[in-house]
């Protein structure tokens, strides 16, 4: 139950020469889990998922999904996967199962197949009273859902999502973390995603990577990397001129209370909360 799926190691990648994107990345992920990468933008997220999933021949280092190197195998990977990239893919002047039913095309499904699939998919994203309207009619969340649909049509023993959430409101990505988090119960994949936001890694992933200028900077579950940060720092300005550090101090999951000269306090707060 708990194989590694993805096997990362000291992956690199280097562009023109001199430009590194990717510096040495390892990590694992294991079977059924929801793996993170957070980090900024430029942070070498994106380019860390093409050389996975195939688009990008790595400079040094090996990758390995379900057991497949991705350069040596790349073939076999690619049909073992599904990914849903940032940008939207799927044909505006296609209907939605249209483009789901290309998508099994371009992977070789029977159309026999591929249909009864599609339906399926489109009940699971909540799409299917809309699957004869063009897509160019969809709100941004649809789109993404369907692209999440496009992913699914190989029923992909991997998933790869690049910020699935990027450039929706907040009530949407809600919506869309709940269908990420029903796709990890219903099928009991192994998603690997990227995102910048630190609420929805702490959402949605088992394990998080915090990645930047192409490095790894650390690694562990949502709990362990806030503990990791030891404590969260708050000021508080107390009008009156008595010192009330021993009163700070008595509160639940005080840490320690520094006094200032102007009326302030300093308090780290235990846990990170």
């Amino acid at each position: 139950m708990n194989q590694d799926v993805i096997v990362v190691e000291n992956l690199t990648k280097i562009f023109n020469g001199s430009l590194v994107a990717v510096d040495h990345v390892s990590f694992n992920v294991k079977r059924g889990e929801i793996f993170g990468l957070l980090g900024p933008n430029g942070a070498g997220k994106t380019t860390t998922i093409n050389m996975l999933t195939t688009v990008l021949k790595p400079t040094e280092g090996r990758a390995f999904i379900m057991g497949y190197d991705v350069v040596k195998h790349a073939s076999i990977v690619r049909r073992s996967i599904g990914v849903v990239p940032q940008e939207y893919t799927a044909d505006e002047d296609l209907t939605g199962y249209e483009n789901i039913i290309l998508c099994g095309d371009l992977y070789g499904i029977p159309r026999d197949t591929s249909k009864k699939r599609a339906m399926e998919l489109l009940e699971l994203m909540e799409l299917t009273r809309f699957k004869d309207k063009k897509v160019e009619t969809y709100s941004g969340g649809m789109r993404r859902r369907l692209e999440l649909a496009c992913g699914l049509i190989n029923r992909p023993k991997v998933l790869f999502l690049d910020e699935p959430t990027l450039g929706l409101d907040v009530q949407t990505r809600s919506a869309i973390w709940n269908y990420i988090k029903k796709l990890k119960e219903e099928y009991d994949m192994t998603i690997l995603m990227t995102t910048h936001y630190m609420e929805e890694a702490d959402n949605l992933c088992d394990k998080i990577a915090i990645i930047d200028h192409g490095k790894i900077v650390i690694t562990g579950t949502p709990q362990e990397l806030k503990n990791s940060i030891g404590s969260d720092i708050m000021e508080i300005i107390i009008l009156e001129e008595d010192d009330v550090t021993n009163l700070i101090n008595r509160i639940e999951y005080v840490k320690e209370v520094k006094k200032r000269s102007d009326r302030s306090y300093i308090v780290r707060l235990e846990n990170g909360e």
